[in-house]
């Protein structure tokens, strides 16, 4: 016959690693054709001139320049207006 306890199980041990999200070209940084410019989940930020929205939501630059943000209304499906920032790729 046992002398101590049984432990119980443990519920929360799971853990996932980063998703290595978030703005890899700030501001006034240059970039090259296909350099990927910000990585995220669903269409936070929007894809101006000179950039392109791949199937993950990730901007990529489409031409050689320099990152611009700027932020511009947008209307959403409901026909409410709402702020977003844009991205851009100018020469």
């Amino acid at each position: 016959m046992s002398h101590v306890k049984a432990g119980g199980t443990s519920k929360n041990n799971r853990d996932s690693a980063g998703k290595r999200l978030g703005v890899k070209l700030y501001g006034g940084q240059k970039t090259h054709t296909g350099q990927v410019i910000v990585r995220q989940v669903g269409q936070t930020k929007r894809a101006g001139k000179g950039t392109k929205l791949s199937r993950n939501f990730t901007i990529h630059a489409n031409t050689e320049g320099t990152v611009t943000y700027t932020t511009r209304r947008v209307r959403l499906f409901t026909g409410k207006s709402v702020k977003r920032v844009e991205v851009t790729v100018e020469k």
